[in-house]
């Protein structure tokens, strides 16, 4: 058997095993609705942004956000970029991020970070739609 044979053979293998896992409701893609909030800053006043991130971490766990990771030192790859901290943060949904943001306590809060930083960006990034 050629090897193009072959390959047209496993494809329609796969899409039968697929489809007859879809009709028995097996295989069901599910949309994700995780975001991740990117925000990108700089620290002016280290003493400021410290009392910040004392009280941060506790209010966003309360509202179930993860903290990803931070990076001082982005390498970019293409295009400008202001020097400064990127912090990343998942939440199970952009509601939730939302609420997180618009809470009374983040909100007080964030007085710490916006006297202590100039900040470059702040971002909610959705994941990949589903394909119709």
């Amino acid at each position: 058997m050629s090897d193009a044979i072959s390959r047209g053979v496993m494809v329609i293998y796969v899409w039968l095993v697929l489809s007859s896992q879809m009709k028995k409701g097996k295989f069901v893609m599910s949309h994700d609705s995780t975001v991740h909030f990117i925000a990108h800053f700089t620290v002016n006043d280290k003493d400021g942004y410290r009392l910040y991130e004392k009280g941060f971490f506790p209010i966003l766990k309360a509202h179930g956000g993860e903290f990803v990771t931070y990076d001082d030192g982005a390498k970019v790859l293409e295009g400008a970029r202001e020097a400064g901290r990127t912090v990343i943060i998942k939440f199970e949904s952009e509601e939730a991020c939302l609420r997180w943001w618009n809470s009374a306590e983040y909100i007080e809060l964030a007085k710490f970070r916006i006297a202590a930083t100039t900040t470059h960006s702040i971002s909610i990034v959705h994941p990949i739609p589903p394909r119709p």
